[in-house]
């Protein structure tokens, strides 16, 4: 029989500490999941408002997360200044 998959244990609540290790797990697989999607983003020349609208976060929340834990090659997108 196989194993059960990390959002089954997250899932079942006979085993509190299991399902509780199940959502670290995968906690910490979302944030290296969305760390990438955030890169690619910007390499596809989304700005961090469009970034955070597909997030459903404010730009000001996906920028403090992502701006100095993005791979440093990646040329983030800059405010324009005002006139």
């Amino acid at each position: 029989m196989p194993s059960p998959s990390p959002v089954e244990q997250a899932s079942d609540t006979s085993d509190p500490f299991a399902g509780l290790r199940a959502i670290a797990s995968l906690r910490q697989l979302t944030d290296t999941l969305e760390l990438r999607q955030v890169e690619a983003a910007l390499r596809a020349g989304l700005t961090w408002q469009n970034i955070a609208d597909a997030l459903g976060v404010s730009r000001q929340a996906v920028h403090k997360k992502y701006a100095k834990r993005v791979d440093s090659s990646i040329e983030l997108p800059r405010r324009k200044p005002h006139a």
